[in-house]
């Protein structure tokens, strides 16, 4: 089943959601209104909106209020998305230009700062101090792993734990803000919003390995962007990290990934890593946060949200691209 059609009970209100986005991100300025719609129109899987709607089931569900936790939460997202391309000196997201190679870094940051400032904004329209506080620590968490990881670039003497504690910010965070907001917006109970919390950052943590492992399988077509892009920036992910325990391997790669890689090198060196056991070792631990997230589920109420949670974070887990 395509992820799309698991949720296809939500449409109307992710219609919602998204003219709300659309509304939220224009700007008396012009051309910052045509950045921000530039890149909300290319795309995206709109996880994070779909995520806050879910865990708002599970409380007193209202459109009109959970659809401004939504937004707010996809416009970090968005935020943290154009802040990486600048970061990355990526040209390419979602198979189209970032707004840094269509317009300027500095612009591209301030239309980034410009996205959390409104994701803020948005997020007083529900009238809770701790919603607002979870938010704001949120996006502090974000802020922190875009520093990590310009701090841990080609920076291969890295372990396990740093990787993890980067993603944990980067992405999993954010995810499980998602499921414990809506469930807040909604007014269930605090269990159950901190039990939302629990199973957003294990599918969250899933969700960014897979994402990791995705970038040395899929073709450039499937991941909008070149193979090994993650690698030729300096990012140092999961898959590479277990193929670096192969000494050969470990060789190869510090001696060739620098900022000045060929992307021919690049080929060569994911051919590498594909020749040893990273993969099938990353999608395993990738398995283990899923199965502490399919724990947590079954300690909420059953119900139609309860199992749309399920098959999305299946979904994650098996999904190649």
């Amino acid at each position: 089943m395509k992820l799309k059609a698991m949720y296809s009970f939500l449409n109307a209100d992710l219609r919602a959601v998204e003219k709300e986005l659309e509304e939220t991100v224009r700007s008396d300025y012009a051309q910052l209104s045509e950045a921000a719609l530039h890149l909300l129109q290319a795309g995206g899987k709109r996880i994070r909106p779909v995520f806050v709607l879910l865990a708002a089931k599970f409380g007193t569900y209202d459109i009109e209020r959970v659809k401004h936790v939504a937004v707010a939460l996809e416009l970090i997202h968005m935020a943290s998305l154009v802040h990486d391309d600048v970061i990355d000196d990526a040209e390419l997201r979602r198979g189209k230009q970032t707004i840094k190679a269509k317009w300027s870094n500095r612009f591209a940051m301030y239309a980034g700062d410009y996205m959390f400032a409104r994701s803020l904004e948005l997020m007083t329209r529900l009238e809770n101090p701790l919603a607002h506080r979870i938010l704001a620590n949120t996006i502090v968490e974000v802020c922190r792993g875009e520093i990590e990881q310009i701090k841990d670039k080609y920076r291969f003497d890295q372990n396990l734990r740093c990787y993890l504690r980067r993603i944990k910010r980067k992405t999993a965070l954010l995810i499980a803000a998602s499921c414990q907001l809506g469930a807040i917006a909604a007014n269930a109970a605090k269990r159950t919003a901190d039990r939302l919390y629990l199973f957003g950052y294990y599918v969250g943590m899933s969700f960014q390995i897979t994402d990791d492992i995705l970038d040395f399988t899929g073709t450039e077509a499937q991941l909008g962007k070149p193979a090994g892009s993650d690698l030729l920036q300096g990012n140092v992910t999961l898959p590479v990290l277990f193929a670096m325990e192969d000494e050969r391997v470990r060789e190869r790669i510090t001696a060739a990934v620098h900022p000045k890689t060929t992307p021919d090198e690049m080929k060569e060196i994911i051919a590498l890593i594909k020749q040893t056991d990273a993969i099938e070792k990353s999608y395993a631990l990738s398995d283990r946060y899923l199965q502490k997230a399919f724990r947590v589920l079954e300690t909420l109420p059953k119900n139609k949200a309860r199992s749309t949670l399920y098959d999305i974070a299946k979904y994650i887990g098996k999904r190649d691209f």
